[in-house]
């Protein structure tokens, strides 16, 4: 019995070393949600269109300040550099959802990583395309896999143009998705006519809408 009670105590003392050794971890109060959502790009001038690929991680942690936002930039995995503009595109996407969803994000922390085939990847022509990521991995839904949204993101939740679309029209269809949500005053460009024409001959459907719910709704699966 008393080579037990010493072997009881030796047990506690190291069960304690242990738990002051560990290092600190935060605490979460819930999973992880990761989604995956396409986006469309122009590389340059002369250049084909893109189709990047963006890894949106949702995590509620306590006691944060949040909303915080943190850019994965590692290459490994095809991943890409990101320009100070994209960095304020992707902003902005939180903001829209926080204001879509009536949330203060205080316990938000969202990773956002750029997949692509280029090393640099700027503009706001995937802002919209996160604000829906960033929607999907709050609400749980799940996005189409044959739908791909271009535009621009405003705080207040509103989608805006962007240029080059005849040619991200060309990539959507060459990587088999079968329609593009487009913003509303899109039609107002002045290569919306051909971008009309490339997506006739090409048979992309052309998805207007006006607003970040509107955008949820058509590219989650109902």
């Amino acid at each position: 019995d008393a080579e037990m009670a010493k072997l009881t105590v030796s047990l506690r003392l190291v069960c304690l070393l242990v738990l002051v050794t560990m290092p600190a971890i935060p605490a979460y109060a819930g999973s992880s949600n990761i989604v995956s959502v396409p986006t469309l790009g122009v590389q340059g001038e002369g250049l084909p269109g893109v189709v990047n690929y963006i890894l949106v991680q949702l995590d509620h942690v306590a006691s944060q300040g949040g909303p915080t936002i943190q850019f994965n930039e590692v290459n490994l995995g095809g991943g890409s550099r990101v320009g100070e503009e994209w960095k304020e595109g992707a902003r902005r996407a939180v903001r829209a959802v926080l204001y879509a969803v009536g949330d203060s994000g205080h316990d938000w922390m969202i990773t956002i990583k750029n997949r692509s085939a280029t090393s640099l990847t700027d503009g706001m022509s995937a802002s919209a395309a996160i604000a829906v990521a960033i929607m999907a991995a709050h609400r749980g839904g799940v996005l189409r896999s044959d739908v791909v949204l271009s535009g621009q993101i405003t705080p207040d939740g509103r989608l805006d143009v962007v240029g080059g679309l005849p040619l991200q029209i060309e990539a959507a269809a060459n990587a088999q998705y079968r329609a593009i949500i487009v913003p509303l005053d899109q039609a107002l460009m002045a290569d919306w006519m051909s971008s009309t024409d490339v997506a006739s001959r090409r048979r992309i459907q052309l998805i207007q809408a006006g607003t970040l719910n509107e955008a949820y709704q058509a590219m989650t699966v109902r």
